[in-house]
């Protein structure tokens, strides 16, 4: 046997264990950033997020990029949404906190799909996730629009469908938009309060009145889903 053969055949170098093993490592690291980011989550709160990101020329690059780790790492989207106000003020607060919440979703549905795609839930969810399959970008939207479904959960899981990802993309868009501009805008409100300027009423009614519909709409978006998606078997 020649060296050429003992590599092709050493169990190590074969493209699928390494492939399989780059898999393997990823989540492990996912998972101990997770860990970590649960472990010191007194730092990320958003009064210490915006004065950190405010010290950067490049703040709105250094905010998605946040926003795009805290999505795979299981950290909620409604403090950065808040940063967002803080940082860039209501209306480029929900321009980049919407642009933010859509990369960091593309980025932990591309993940899920890369470690492994077409596998669906068991159960109940994978009765709802094959109705937000069947559904593309409007059940993406009824999902999104529940706000008792964690950010990054339903980016890996929606990752294991097999939705397009342009339905995606925009199905996310349309459902995370009202709860970042009810939280954008009570960030810009609580600048104005610290700065003491005027103009906080503004936005301080227009985020309470979103944030009001946004519970609103989990009674309504249940009725969309069939009732064997919400009573099947567990």
């Amino acid at each position: 046997m020649t060296s050429g053969d003992r590599r092709k055949t050493a169990p190590g170098l074969s493209p699928a264990g390494s492939h399989r093993g780059a898999k393997i490592g990823l989540v492990c690291l996912l998972v101990a950033g997770a860990v970590a980011a649960w472990r010191w989550r007194v730092l990320l709160d958003p009064i210490s997020l915006t004065a950190v990101l405010a010290g950067y020329p490049a703040t709105p690059i250094g905010f998605l990029g946040v926003h795009i780790v805290a999505s795979l790492l299981f950290i909620p989207r409604m403090p950065l949404a808040i940063v967002a106000g803080l940082l860039f003020g209501a209306l480029w607060g929900i321009v980049w906190a919407t642009c933010g919440s859509v990369a960091g979703a593309v980025a932990g549905f591309l993940l899920a799909r890369y470690v492994k795609a077409g596998m669906i839930y068991p159960g109940r969810l994978r009765l709802i996730g094959a109705q937000v399959e069947q559904g593309g970008w409007r059940g993406v939207t009824i999902l999104r629009l529940i706000p008792l479904v964690p950010h990054s959960l339903a980016n890996y899981g929606l990752g294991l469908t097999r939705l397009p990802l342009g339905a995606y993309a925009f199905g996310s868009l349309l459902g995370q938009l009202p709860m970042t501009i009810a939280y954008v805008n009570l960030g810009a409100a609580g600048e104005s309060l610290m700065l003491g300027r005027a103009g906080w009423i503004t936005p301080t009614l227009i985020g309470s009145g979103m944030l009001a519909l946004s519970l609103l709409i989990p009674p309504i978006v249940r009725r969309q889903f069939s009732a064997a998606a919400l009573s099947g078997p567990g």
